[in-house]
């Protein structure tokens, strides 16, 4: 990294290698941790856990564990059950929109209503009573086999204080919105 990208500016090598580890753990769901502090030697490892069978399968699905965080701390969120169009609108604000491919989730409705219930990370079960029938996503039995619900919300809000350092004036306009509701 430094012979090739910051070769004029190896004095900011500092801040870019900590703002990246921040990315590839916010985006990723992977921590850089130093092993070797006398030849700089980095490994990634998992946060919360989640990411230890996508580190096993392939490169290309890791950004799905930053992906499968996001779902469970919006069941979260929701009290402990997360309505279908709650999460449905808030991954297609991310660009992930349910029945397209994404470049880095694939199908949305396929990955969370399929792929994730099937490895019992999610549960999507219809809402009792409900006409026309509405659905719902909870925590799945894995998901407590890999992280809790205190974890997940300790990692939350360690991304919203980074949030609020990198980005202050959003993240007092996103207050301001809070407390004038909707």
């Amino acid at each position: 990294m430094l012979n090739t990208i910051l070769t004029d500016n190896q004095d900011h090598f500092p801040m870019v290698f900590r703002k990246a580890s921040q990315c590839l753990q916010l985006v990723f769901g992977m921590a850089v941790k130093e092993v070797d502090p006398r030849e700089h030697i980095y490994v990634l490892v998992p946060t919360l856990g989640l990411a230890y069978e996508v580190m096993q399968s392939s490169a290309q699905s890791m950004p799905k564990a930053g992906l499968r965080v996001l779902v469970l701390s919006l069941i979260i969120r929701n009290g402990d059950c997360a309505p279908e169009e709650v999460v449905w609108e808030t991954l297609s604000r991310m660009g992930a929109c349910p029945g397209k491919e994404h470049s880095v989730s694939g199908d949305p409705r396929e990955l969370l209503t399929h792929v994730w219930v099937q490895e019992d990370y999610l549960v999507y079960r219809q809402v009792p009573d409900s006409d026309p029938a509405r659905y719902e996503f909870l925590w799945g039995p894995w998901a407590y086999v890999e992280t809790s619900k205190w974890q997940v919300t300790v990692y939350l809000l360690r991304i919203n204080e980074r949030f609020s350092r990198v980005f202050p004036s959003l993240s007092a306009e996103a207050e301001r919105e809070e407390e004038d509701g909707p």
